[in-house]
Protein backbone atom coordinates (compact mmCIF):
# COMPACT_ATOMS: atom_id res chain seq x y z
CA UNK A 1 0.00 0.00 0.00
CA UNK A 2 1.35 3.43 -0.94
CA UNK A 3 2.20 5.89 1.83
CA UNK A 4 2.21 9.68 1.54
CA UNK A 5 4.58 10.59 4.36
CA UNK A 6 4.41 13.62 6.62
CA UNK A 7 3.19 15.87 3.79
CA UNK A 8 0.02 13.85 3.27
CA UNK A 9 -3.33 14.79 4.79
CA UNK A 10 -4.15 11.24 5.80
CA UNK A 11 -7.31 11.34 3.68
CA UNK A 12 -8.21 9.19 0.70
CA UNK A 13 -9.97 11.61 -1.65
CA UNK A 14 -9.45 13.65 -4.77
CA UNK A 15 -9.29 17.10 -3.17
CA UNK A 16 -6.83 15.92 -0.53
CA UNK A 17 -4.62 14.22 -3.09
CA UNK A 18 -4.66 17.27 -5.38
CA UNK A 19 -3.74 19.63 -2.56
CA UNK A 20 -0.87 17.35 -1.54
CA UNK A 21 0.62 18.12 -4.94
CA UNK A 22 -0.35 21.71 -5.74
CA UNK A 23 -1.66 23.12 -2.46
CA UNK A 24 1.57 24.70 -1.24
CA UNK A 25 2.00 28.47 -1.36
CA UNK A 26 2.94 29.75 -4.84
CA UNK A 27 2.35 26.41 -6.56
CA UNK A 28 -0.84 27.31 -8.40
CA UNK A 29 0.54 30.71 -9.45
CA UNK A 30 3.46 28.91 -11.04
CA UNK A 31 0.95 26.66 -12.81
CA UNK A 32 -1.05 29.74 -13.88
CA UNK A 33 1.97 31.31 -15.54
CA UNK A 34 2.94 28.05 -17.26
CA UNK A 35 -0.60 27.75 -18.62
CA UNK A 36 0.24 30.85 -20.68
CA UNK A 37 3.30 29.10 -22.14
CA UNK A 38 6.75 27.65 -21.42
CA UNK A 39 8.80 29.84 -19.10
CA UNK A 40 12.39 30.06 -17.91
CA UNK A 41 13.26 30.16 -14.23
CA UNK A 42 14.03 33.87 -14.55
CA UNK A 43 10.69 34.56 -16.24
CA UNK A 44 8.83 32.87 -13.41
CA UNK A 45 10.82 34.81 -10.81
CA UNK A 46 10.17 38.11 -12.59
CA UNK A 47 6.45 37.38 -12.81
CA UNK A 48 6.28 36.49 -9.09
CA UNK A 49 8.61 39.14 -7.63
CA UNK A 50 7.91 38.30 -3.97
CA UNK A 51 8.70 34.60 -4.18
CA UNK A 52 12.06 33.77 -2.53
CA UNK A 53 14.45 32.09 -4.94
CA UNK A 54 14.81 29.01 -2.72
CA UNK A 55 11.02 28.59 -2.55
CA UNK A 56 10.71 28.90 -6.33
CA UNK A 57 13.38 26.22 -6.76
CA UNK A 58 11.63 23.98 -4.21
CA UNK A 59 8.22 24.40 -5.85
CA UNK A 60 9.58 23.67 -9.32
CA UNK A 61 11.26 20.54 -8.03
CA UNK A 62 8.12 19.40 -6.18
CA UNK A 63 5.85 20.05 -9.15
CA UNK A 64 8.25 18.21 -11.41
CA UNK A 65 8.33 15.22 -9.05
CA UNK A 66 4.52 15.27 -8.93
CA UNK A 67 4.38 15.06 -12.73
CA UNK A 68 2.78 18.51 -13.09
CA UNK A 69 5.62 20.11 -15.06
CA UNK A 70 8.82 19.13 -16.84
CA UNK A 71 11.94 20.72 -18.24
CA UNK A 72 11.58 21.80 -21.86
CA UNK A 73 14.65 21.40 -24.13
CA UNK A 74 13.49 24.04 -26.62
CA UNK A 75 13.74 26.82 -24.00
CA UNK A 76 17.07 26.98 -22.21
CA UNK A 77 16.43 26.56 -18.51
CA UNK A 78 12.72 26.42 -19.28
CA UNK A 79 9.71 24.60 -17.88
CA UNK A 80 6.37 23.59 -19.32
CA UNK A 81 3.29 21.81 -18.02
CA UNK A 82 2.73 18.14 -18.67
CA UNK A 83 -0.65 16.82 -19.78
CA UNK A 84 -1.43 16.24 -16.11
CA UNK A 85 -0.49 19.84 -15.32
CA UNK A 86 -2.59 21.26 -18.18
CA UNK A 87 -5.54 19.44 -16.67
CA UNK A 88 -5.44 22.06 -13.90
CA UNK A 89 -6.55 24.81 -16.31
CA UNK A 90 -10.29 24.73 -15.47
CA UNK A 91 -9.41 24.76 -11.76
CA UNK A 92 -7.13 27.80 -12.07
CA UNK A 93 -9.60 29.56 -14.40
CA UNK A 94 -12.34 29.07 -11.80
CA UNK A 95 -10.07 30.47 -9.06
CA UNK A 96 -9.22 33.46 -11.27
CA UNK A 97 -12.88 34.26 -11.84
CA UNK A 98 -13.78 33.79 -8.19
CA UNK A 99 -10.87 35.93 -7.06
CA UNK A 100 -11.86 38.91 -9.21
CA UNK A 101 -14.82 39.49 -6.89
CA UNK A 102 -12.36 39.95 -4.01
CA UNK A 103 -9.79 42.23 -5.66
CA UNK A 104 -10.69 45.72 -4.48
CA UNK A 105 -8.04 48.31 -5.35
CA UNK A 106 -4.39 47.30 -5.79
CA UNK A 107 -2.43 47.24 -2.53
CA UNK A 108 0.97 48.84 -2.04
CA UNK A 109 3.53 47.14 -4.22
CA UNK A 110 0.96 44.99 -6.04
CA UNK A 111 1.57 44.80 -9.78
CA UNK A 112 0.31 42.76 -12.72
CA UNK A 113 2.64 40.64 -14.80
CA UNK A 114 2.09 40.04 -18.50
CA UNK A 115 1.31 36.40 -17.75
CA UNK A 116 -1.27 37.26 -15.09
CA UNK A 117 -2.99 39.67 -17.51
CA UNK A 118 -2.96 37.08 -20.29
CA UNK A 119 -4.51 34.52 -17.96
CA UNK A 120 -7.14 37.00 -16.75
CA UNK A 121 -8.19 37.53 -20.37
CA UNK A 122 -8.45 33.77 -20.86
CA UNK A 123 -10.67 33.54 -17.80
CA UNK A 124 -12.81 36.46 -19.00
CA UNK A 125 -13.18 35.27 -22.60
CA UNK A 126 -16.75 34.59 -23.71
CA UNK A 127 -16.58 32.42 -26.85
CA UNK A 128 -20.33 32.48 -27.45
CA UNK A 129 -20.35 36.28 -27.52
CA UNK A 130 -17.27 36.40 -29.77
CA UNK A 131 -18.50 33.78 -32.27
CA UNK A 132 -20.47 36.22 -34.43
CA UNK A 133 -17.95 39.08 -34.33
CA UNK A 134 -15.31 39.91 -36.96
CA UNK A 135 -11.71 38.81 -36.30
CA UNK A 136 -10.16 41.37 -33.94
CA UNK A 137 -6.87 41.89 -32.17
CA UNK A 138 -6.87 43.61 -28.77
CA UNK A 139 -3.57 44.91 -27.39
CA UNK A 140 -3.53 45.86 -23.70
CA UNK A 141 -0.76 48.05 -22.28
CA UNK A 142 -0.91 48.01 -18.48
CA UNK A 143 1.17 50.80 -16.96
CA UNK A 144 2.09 51.32 -13.31
CA UNK A 145 5.19 52.25 -11.32
CA UNK A 146 6.91 49.11 -12.53
CA UNK A 147 7.82 48.48 -16.15
CA UNK A 148 4.77 48.55 -18.46
CA UNK A 149 3.63 45.19 -19.82
CA UNK A 150 1.73 44.41 -23.00
CA UNK A 151 -0.50 41.53 -24.02
CA UNK A 152 -2.03 40.70 -27.40
CA UNK A 153 -5.37 38.89 -27.62
CA UNK A 154 -6.42 37.71 -31.08
CA UNK A 155 -10.07 36.68 -31.32
CA UNK A 156 -11.23 34.77 -34.37
CA UNK A 157 -14.77 33.52 -33.96
CA UNK A 158 -15.07 31.55 -30.70
CA UNK A 159 -11.30 31.06 -30.39
CA UNK A 160 -8.78 33.11 -28.42
CA UNK A 161 -5.02 33.34 -28.91
CA UNK A 162 -3.47 35.44 -26.15
CA UNK A 163 0.19 35.98 -25.27
CA UNK A 164 2.53 38.62 -23.81
CA UNK A 165 4.21 40.80 -26.44
CA UNK A 166 7.00 43.35 -26.50
CA UNK A 167 10.56 43.37 -25.18
CA UNK A 168 11.43 40.36 -23.04
CA UNK A 169 8.38 38.32 -24.01
CA UNK A 170 9.10 34.73 -24.92
CA UNK A 171 7.99 33.83 -28.44
CA UNK A 172 4.92 31.59 -28.33
CA UNK A 173 3.22 29.56 -31.06
CA UNK A 174 0.59 31.79 -32.63
CA UNK A 175 -2.36 31.24 -34.91
CA UNK A 176 -1.82 29.71 -38.36
CA UNK A 177 -1.20 32.18 -41.16
CA UNK A 178 -3.91 30.37 -43.13
CA UNK A 179 -6.62 31.54 -40.77
CA UNK A 180 -8.23 34.99 -41.07
CA UNK A 181 -5.90 37.80 -40.09
CA UNK A 182 -7.69 40.39 -37.91
CA UNK A 183 -8.14 43.65 -39.78
CA UNK A 184 -9.50 45.45 -36.71
CA UNK A 185 -7.04 46.31 -33.93
CA UNK A 186 -7.86 48.02 -30.65
CA UNK A 187 -5.09 49.24 -28.33
CA UNK A 188 -5.93 49.95 -24.71
CA UNK A 189 -3.73 51.68 -22.13
CA UNK A 190 -4.73 51.46 -18.48
CA UNK A 191 -3.57 51.14 -14.89
CA UNK A 192 -3.83 47.78 -13.09
CA UNK A 193 -6.84 48.87 -11.05
CA UNK A 194 -8.72 49.86 -14.20
CA UNK A 195 -8.48 46.38 -15.69
CA UNK A 196 -10.90 45.08 -13.09
CA UNK A 197 -13.48 47.70 -14.07
CA UNK A 198 -12.91 47.00 -17.75
CA UNK A 199 -13.58 43.28 -17.29
CA UNK A 200 -16.66 44.21 -15.25
CA UNK A 201 -17.92 46.03 -18.35
CA UNK A 202 -16.93 49.56 -17.30
CA UNK A 203 -14.90 51.21 -20.08
CA UNK A 204 -14.66 54.68 -18.53
CA UNK A 205 -11.27 56.27 -17.94
CA UNK A 206 -9.55 53.94 -20.39
CA UNK A 207 -7.31 55.40 -23.08
CA UNK A 208 -7.70 53.62 -26.39
CA UNK A 209 -6.71 53.88 -30.03
CA UNK A 210 -9.57 52.86 -32.29
CA UNK A 211 -13.28 53.48 -32.57
CA UNK A 212 -15.80 53.16 -29.77
CA UNK A 213 -17.44 50.16 -31.45
CA UNK A 214 -14.26 48.14 -30.95
CA UNK A 215 -14.19 49.05 -27.27
CA UNK A 216 -17.80 47.89 -26.93
CA UNK A 217 -16.78 44.70 -28.75
CA UNK A 218 -14.03 44.15 -26.17
CA UNK A 219 -16.34 44.56 -23.18
CA UNK A 220 -18.78 42.10 -24.78
CA UNK A 221 -16.06 39.56 -25.60
CA UNK A 222 -14.24 39.75 -22.25
CA UNK A 223 -16.27 39.81 -19.04
CA UNK A 224 -15.85 38.35 -15.57
CA UNK A 225 -19.18 38.45 -13.79
CA UNK A 226 -19.00 38.90 -10.01
CA UNK A 227 -19.31 35.53 -8.26
CA UNK A 228 -20.34 36.82 -4.86
CA UNK A 229 -20.77 39.94 -2.70
CA UNK A 230 -18.27 42.75 -3.08
CA UNK A 231 -15.36 42.92 -0.62
CA UNK A 232 -16.61 44.15 2.75
CA UNK A 233 -20.25 43.39 1.98
CA UNK A 234 -20.34 40.29 4.16
CA UNK A 235 -18.74 42.11 7.11
CA UNK A 236 -21.21 44.97 6.71
CA UNK A 237 -24.14 42.55 6.66
CA UNK A 238 -22.92 40.82 9.83
CA UNK A 239 -22.41 44.15 11.60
Amino acid sequence: MATRGARGFGQYGGAARALERVGDRWALLIVRDLLVGARRYGDLKAGLPRIPTNILSDRLKELQEAGVLRRVPSVRGGYELTELGRGLEPVVVALERWGWSLLGEPGDGETMSADSIAFALRAAFRPDAAASMPPTEYVLHVVDDAAPVSVSAIVIGPTLDVAPVGPGALPQPRRSALEPVPQAVLELELEPGRLRGLLDGEASEVSFAGDAELLARFTTTFRIAPSGPAPGAVDAAVA
